[in-house]
């Protein structure tokens, strides 16, 4: 038995003193309320009683209060456990650990489990492990689960840093750690089978070593059915989620399979409605059905909330609200192994909620630990800011660019090209070909079809090379974007109505230490610096960082005509090489499905 087993076993013979000794009482008792029971999927009327971090029980608790307990009338409103996100991104929301846990406490998420895969692409271990670090100085639970395989595509990409099984022994030691995250690298069944075998042999053995030591494996299986999801699943150790369902169907074939459907319902890929058919209209059993959010800007935090959002969404296409709340605590605690969150039970750590209004989900207050965290949706105790060491904030490591480095060329006066076509609030994307102007040998953009250069520029110091292609469907009318967040290596994406512009965005970015540009006539419209990894900042609040993503957004839309809604995100996704139909690296156009570099100019 260990100090932490000791610990808890003091605890729990305090709490059995304050249930049984007449002279010992409660420290907090939410009174009269709704008690939404997730375990029998019941509400009735029923007390909460809390005893330092934990839940003593819930019930009649009028013999626990006592002279000095702390006694919340909560009379006409509903208590659940604290809300669960099991599978996000700290750095898509461009915020630290930190700042993203102010905005997400008072809406009533008490967990995270964050995937570290975007910073350890950038930086590796050391990358992960400064992000690790900073989730244990906060009061909310923050878990990770870390990638095993970086790059996804060895030979498709170039990431800053290598993560192979070898460094799982390190990273898995860590109690933050809870298990190996999203397997990328298998998801691409047939030419990963096919064309890089070794993949396959890495991530075994990352899985069976982490298996053994009792920690999870989480999937990513978008698009797989029949023996290709059987063959994910095993490779995951049999146990595993996809949060890249987007289909009835999918859900349907995966939720038979036994695989925990992460139901995807964030800020630039809402999966939830259609996946949820199949509970609502096949009638399919809803225990392995769990809400996350994967990716979240900001604004949607402060403007609509973040699990009770997703949650309230759950519940106005047509499911009972105790079962949509279900989705955000006891399946994903049942997922993970939890045993001491996602119920409000004996013993149970103290993570509780208040609701107010359950249709609409409004958060009354939120406890961490029994200990009120925020109320009317104000944090109600002090977080401080976290800075970040200086090791993680050099990592662009490229001199500027030139137009001859970035113009896609062709001889004749006409090209015919191949182009991404963006799919609105999907990072799938499908391909088309266009027959483009050429002019001194250079293929031109044409605003009239909508077709843009779309370019990545290797930022990490490795290559030095630079993938082309154009993009279809970003409706910009001016200028050009730039940023160093592009799943998933991360290096530059850029695209633009012009080359000249995207030179002076690139250069921007690269200026910055890592970033956000948007230029007009070789005019700065607006920047954002992110020098965490160039991925995220400590330098603004949440609060500052969405008020600063609203004015870039803005200024997309009236400066620089874009008609794409959160184009920064979308933009991001176009290098996923783990994601069909056809996607941009370093390395050039990929076409996902056959695992390869295809030309982008048609001969």
């Amino acid at each position: 038995m260990d100090a932490i087993d000791i610990k808890k076993a003091v605890q729990y013979r305090k709490l059995i003193d304050v249930l049984l000794d007449s002279s010992q009482f409660a420290d907090v008792v939410l009174k009269g309320g709704y008690f939404i029971n997730v375990i029998t999927r019941e509400i009735y009327e029923a007390d909460v009683a809390m005893k330092g971090e934990y839940i003593l029980m819930a019930g009649d608790a009028k013999d626990l209060i006592g002279p000095k307990t702390k006694v919340e009338n909560i009379q006409g409103k509903f208590v659940c456990p604290g809300f669960i996100d099991s599978h996000m991104h700290f750095e898509s929301a461009m915020l630290t650990c930190t700042e993203f846990s102010k905005l997400s406490i008072p809406t009533g998420t008490t967990t995270l489990i964050g995937d570290p895969h975007e910073i350890g692409n950038v930086l590796g271990v050391h990358g992960m492990q400064a992000m690790i670090e900073e989730a244990k100085t906060l009061p909310n639970r923050i878990l990770f689960t870390v990638p095993c395989a970086v790059p996804d595509a060895p030979g498709l990409e170039t990431s800053g840093f290598d993560v192979t099984s070898k460094d799982m022994k390190e990273l898995l030691a860590d109690p933050n750690v809870q298990g190996i995250g999203e397997i990328q690298s298998f998801s691409n069944i047939r030419p990963v089978y096919e064309h890089a075998p070794e993949l396959i042999d890495d991530l075994v053995a990352a899985v069976s070593y982490a298996n053994s030591i009792g920690k999870t494996v989480e999937g990513n299986a978008p698009g797989l059915f029949g023996k290709e999801l059987a063959a994910h699943i095993i490779s995951g150790g049999n146990h595993v989620s996809c949060h890249e369902t987007t289909t009835k169907e999918e859900t349907v074939e995966k939720l038979r399979n036994g695989v925990s459907v992460f139901m995807r319902e964030g800020s630039s890929q809402r999966n939830m409605a259609d996946c949820i058919r199949a509970i609502t209209e096949d009638g399919l059993d809803s225990r392995r059905a769990i809400l996350v959010s994967d990716d979240m800007v900001p604004a949607d935090l402060l403007n609509y909330g973040h699990m009770n959002d997703i949650v309230r969404r759950t519940i106005a296409v047509g499911i009972d609200p105790v079962e949509a709340i279900q989705m955000a605590t006891i399946n994903p605690a049942s997922h993970f192994g939890f045993k001491d969150v996602g119920v409000i039970a004996p013993g149970k750590r103290a993570d509780v909620v208040v609701i107010s209004d359950l249709n609409n989900m409004t958060v009354d207050q939120v406890y961490l630990a029994g200990k009120k965290a925020a109320e009317k949706g104000e944090l109600t105790i002090d977080i401080a800011p976290y800075i970040y060491p200086e090791s993680v904030k050099k990592s662009v490591r490229r001199k500027s660019v030139t137009l001859k480095e970035l113009a896609i060329e062709a001889s004749g006066s006409r090209a015919k090209v191949r182009a991404i076509e963006a799919i609105p609030f999907q990072n799938l994307t499908g391909g088309s070909e266009f027959t483009l102007n050429v002019k001194d040998g250079i293929v031109l953009p044409c605003l009239k079809q909508d077709v843009l250069p779309l370019l990545v520029v290797e930022r990490h110091g490795r290559t030095g090379k630079i993938g082309k292609t154009f993009l279809h469907g970003f409706d910009l009318k001016s200028g050009a974007i730039a940023e160093s967040v592009a799943h998933d290596t991360h290096n530059i994406i850029v695209t633009g109505t012009n080359y000249e512009d995207m030179v002076t965005a690139v250069n921007r970015v690269i200026a910055m230490d890592g970033g956000i540009a948007m230029i007009k006539d070789s005019k700065v419209v607006g920047d954002l610096p992110l020098r965490i990894g160039g991925l995220m900042t400590d330098e603004l609040t949440g609060k500052e960082m969405s008020e600063k993503v609203d004015e870039l957004s803005q200024l997309a839309k009236d400066v620089l005509g874009c008609g794409m809604e959160v184009p920064f995100m979308h933009l991001s996704f176009w290098s996923l090489v783990t994601s069909p139909k056809w996607k941009i690296t370093d390395m050039g156009l990929i076409d996902v499905d056959k695992f390869k570099v295809i030309p982008t100019i048609i001969n």
